[in-house]
């Protein structure tokens, strides 16, 4: 990654508005900055969400609260609690996210 062009900011995520996304099961919301390509999201589970679709893109993602599943398109399955990240690059290992009790996440992509 590499970051030109961004001055000092602040973001009070409470302040902004969040968006929805339907999962298969679930839901997402997603409160978004935007600086230049980097995009920075707080991003809430409900219970029961399991995402609608395998995605490629590349993250640094870290739970925050609850407890997230990943599971990779090979079939590894990973679960992250508050405080464990995970990193994966754009095009890399195709992978979705699903949580049974919500979940709770800070991504960059």
């Amino acid at each position: 990654m590499n970051i030109t062009d961004l001055p000092f900011t602040t973001t009070d995520w409470a302040t902004l508005p969040p968006t929805e996304h339907p999962g298969i099961t679930g839901k997402a919301f997603w409160r978004t900055q935007r600086f230049g390509p980097i995009r920075v999201r707080m991003v809430e589970y409900t219970a029961g969400y399991l995402a609608d679709h395998w995605c490629q893109k590349g993250h640094v993602l870290l739970c925050l609260q609850g407890e997230l599943q990943t599971e990779l398109e090979d079939g590894r399955q990973f679960t992250l609690t508050p405080g464990m990240s995970y990193q994966v690059a754009d095009g890399a290992e195709p992978h979705r996210s699903s949580t049974a009790s919500g979940a709770v996440l800070f991504i960059v992509d």
